[in-house]
C-alpha cells in the first residue's frame, strides 16, 4: 500500500471505514482568477478533468478505526495540491464543522504550497488556516497530521507542523522550501520525513501498510477512548457547541472518582520491596543496573501506547525522556518518563509539549522520575537547559489536569524535581530524591570522597525520609 502521490479519494478509502463529503459553497470566480492570470481557467479545467475534483482538497466526515473524525485530503494532482481562495474556503468549512460536532481533525497533506496564479490572496489563506487550527485547539479537539509526498511550503507550516501529532510516510519530501526554490547546494536529505523526525519537528515515520492502524489508535487515545457518534447526515457547518476540555478535580491520594478529569492511578513498584537501611543503600539500589526502568513501568501500566517525539524547536531526547499517550484500564493517560540518563533540554521541552496537549484535551498525566540530574555539559547550556527546566517547572505547577508522579530511581536535584507534581508524588523502595547527589554534596561541602556515604545519610534521601519530611505522599511497592 502506498499513499504518497496517490489521489485524495484513494488515500481516504485506505484509511476510513466510511466517508461523507462536507457541503461547501464555491465563491464566484473572476475570469482567470483574481489576478486575471492568463490560462488559469484552462489549467483548472485540465486539473479537474484529470483528477475528477473541483479543488485541491477533499473534506469530509469519516470513521477511522471506530473514531469519528474530519478528514482533509489534499489532491496533489490538482495544481500540485496548492492552496487558493476556494481551497481556503473548504478548509475553513471543515474546521468549523469539526468544532460544531466535537470531532478531531486529520489533515492528509500533499501540497507544493500556495497557488501562484492567485498571488497574495492565495498566501493569505495560511492565516485563515492558522486561525481555524487555533480555534480548534482552544476547543479542546486534537489534530493529527499525516505528511504525504510532498509536504512543502505553507501547507507544511500550518496544517502539517501545526498539528498536535505529526506522522509522516517513509521517504516523503517534507520541508518549508520546495525542491525548485532551495539553494542549489542544499542537502536533499534534510528535506525528508526522516530528517524532520530527527530534528524534533515530526513524531514518527509510519509505513503506509501500518498507517490505518496507527492513525486509528492515535485518534482513540487523543479522544480519551470516548464513544463516538455514528455516521449521519452531514449538514451545515454551524458554530462550535458542546463542552470543551473537562474540568479538573484532584480526587485524592490515588485518583478516585471526581467531578472532572480523574487523576491517573499510581503504578505499583516493580523492584525491591523492603525499604533501604541507609541513605547510601538507597543510592546503591537506585543506581543498580538490574533495577526496573521506565520502559518496564510503561509496559506494565499500559495495554497500548504511542510515543510523541521532539520539542518542535530542533531537538529530541530519546535516551533521556519518553513521552506519549497510552491506554490504562480503558482510558487514556499521558506519560512523561525519565529513563535513568541525564535529561537534555529537548527532553524537558518535549515533556512541556506533552503536558500542555494533555491539559487541552482533558487527559490526566503520569510522570516517572528517574535521572541523576539534568545534562550539564556545554552543549546543554547552549541549548537552553535552564530555560527548558524553568518552563517545565511552570507548566507542572500551573497544570489544570491532574499529574501523578512516581519516583522510580534516581531523583537528582532540580532536573528531577521539575517533572514531579507538587503534593502528588510517590516513590518506590528502590529510589531516592536529593537536593544534589551525595558525591557532589560532599564536594560542595569540601569533604573528601570517602564522606559521600555519610553525607547521603545526612541528606535524608531515603523514601521513608521523604515521607516523614512531607516531600512525597507514600512509598509504593508491589
Amino acid at each position: 500500500m502506498t499513499t504518497g502521490r496517490a489521489s485524495a479519494r484513494h488515500v481516504i478509502a485506505l484509511l476510513a471505514d466510511d466517508f461523507v463529503p462536507l457541503p461547501h459553497e464555491e465563491r464566484p470566480a473572476a475570469p482567470d482568477g483574481p489576478l486575471g492570470w492568463p490560462g488559469y481557467d484552462a489549467a483548472r479545467a485540465r486539473a479537474a478533468e484529470r483528477t475528477g475534483e473541483s479543488e485541491s482538497v477533499v473534506c469530509g466526515a469519516a470513521t477511522v478505526g471506530g473514531t469519528r473524525a474530519v478528514l482533509i485530503a489534499f489532491e496533489f494532482g490538482f495544481l500540485g495540491g496548492s492552496l487558493g481562495e476556494r481551497t481556503g474556503d473548504r478548509l475553513v468549512a471543515a474546521y468549523t464543522y469539526a468544532r460544531a460536532h466535537r470531532l478531531p481533525v486529520v489533515p492528509l497533506v500533499a501540497t507544493g504550497g500556495s497557488r501562484m496564479q492567485e498571488g497574495m490572496l492565495a498566501l493569505t489563506q495560511l492565516q485563515r488556516v492558522a486561525r481555524q487550527s487555533a480555534l480548534t485547539r482552544e476547543a479542546g479537539l486534537p489534530q493529527v497530521a499525516v505528511l504525504r509526498d510532498p509536504t512543502t511550503g505553507g501547507g507544511w507550516a500550518t496544517l502539517g507542523a501545526g498539528a498536535d501529532v505529526v506522522l509522516a510516510l517513509p521517504g516523503a519530501q517534507v520541508g518549508f522550501a520546495g525542491s525548485r526554490v532551495r539553494p542549489p547546494d542544499a542537502d536533499p536529505a534534510a528535506y525528508t520525513a526522516e530528517a524532520q523526525v530527527a530534528a524534533g519537528a515530526a513524531d514518527a515515520v509510519v509505513p503506509a501498510a501500518e498507517l490505518r492502524d496507527v492513525l486509528a489508535l492515535w485518534l482513540r487515545l487523543l479522544t480519551g477512548g470516548a464513544p463516538q457518534p455514528g455516521p449521519g447526515p452531514v449538514t451545515g457547518t454551524g458554530r462550535a457547541t458542546g463542552p470543551g476540555p473537562g474540568s479538573v478535580s484532584d480526587p485524592g491520594a490515588e485518583g478516585g472518582p471526581g467531578g472532572g478529569v480523574v487523576a491517573a492511578p499510581v503504578p505499583g513498584g516493580l523492584g525491591e520491596v523492603g525499604l533501604p537501611a541507609s541513605g547510601w543503600d538507597a543510592v546503591r539500589r537506585a543506581r543498580s543496573a538490574g533495577r526496573p526502568r521506565a520502559g518496564a513501568y510503561l509496559d506494565a501500566y499500559f495495554t497500548r501506547r504511542l510515543a510523541i517525539s521532539g520539542d518542535r524547536c530542533g531537538g529530541v531526547d530519546p535516551d533521556g525522556m519518553l513521552c506519549g499517550f497510552g491506554e490504562h484500564q480503558g482510558r487514556t493517560v499521558a506519560y512523561a518518563a525519565q529513563t535513568g540518563a541525564a535529561t537534555r533540554p529537548a527532553g524537558y521541552r518535549t515533556a512541556v509539549r506533552l503536558i500542555r496537549l494533555a491539559e487541552r484535551l482533558g487527559i490526566p498525566v503520569l510522570t516517572l522520575v528517574d535521572t541523576p540530574g539534568a545534562a550539564n555539559d556545554a552543549e546543554a547550556e547552549r541549548q537552553g537547559a535552564g530555560a527548558a527546566i524553568a518552563e517545565l517547572f511552570g507548566v507542572v505547577a500551573a497544570a489544570r489536569t491532574p499529574i501523578t508522579t512516581l519516583v522510580i530511581g534516581e531523583g537528582g536535584s532540580g532536573g528531577a524535581l521539575a517533572l514531579a507534581a507538587p503534593g502528588r508524588t510517590w516513590a518506590t523502595p528502590d529510589s531516592y530524591f536529593s537536593v544534589i547527589a551525595p558525591e557532589a554534596a560532599a564536594a560542595v561541602l569540601k569533604r573528601p570522597p570517602t564522606e559521600a556515604e555519610a553525607t547521603a545519610d545526612q541528606l535524608r534521601i531515603r523514601p521513608q525520609d521523604l515521607v516523614e519530611l512531607g516531600v512525597i505522599r507514600a512509598t509504593k511497592s508491589r
